[in-house]
C-alpha cells in the first residue's frame, strides 16, 4: 500500500513539473506571438508604404494618346498573327 502512495506521489510530482515547463513554453511562445504581431504590423506599414509610392509613380505617367494606342495594338496583334512582318514599311 505504501508503494501505492509512493508512486501517485511521484506520478503527482511529474505532473506538477510538466505543467511549469508548459506554462513557461506558454509564456515565451506569448512573448514571440507578441514580437512577430509588432513585426507584421511593421512589414504592413511598409507595404501600404510602398503602394502609395507606386500609385503615385503610376499617376505620375502620362495617359496614351486613344487612337494611337489603338493602333499600335492592332499592329501588335497583327505582327503575333504573322500578318506583318516585325518591321513594318512606311509608305
Amino acid at each position: 500500500m505504501i508503494s501505492e502512495f509512493q508512486e501517485l506521489s511521484d506520478k503527482i510530482d511529474q505532473l506538477a513539473a510538466m505543467t511549469l515547463a508548459l506554462r513557461r513554453e506558454n509564456a515565451q511562445l506569448r512573448q514571440a506571438n507578441a514580437a512577430l504581431v509588432v513585426e507584421n504590423i511593421g512589414y504592413q506599414k511598409r507595404l501600404s508604404e510602398a503602394h502609395s509610392r507606386v500609385s503615385a509613380l503610376l499617376e505620375q505617367i502620362p495617359a496614351l494618346d486613344g487612337e494611337g494606342d489603338a493602333e499600335a495594338h492592332a499592329n501588335v496583334d497583327a505582327r503575333a498573327d504573322g500578318a506583318l512582318p516585325d518591321q513594318e514599311q512606311t509608305q
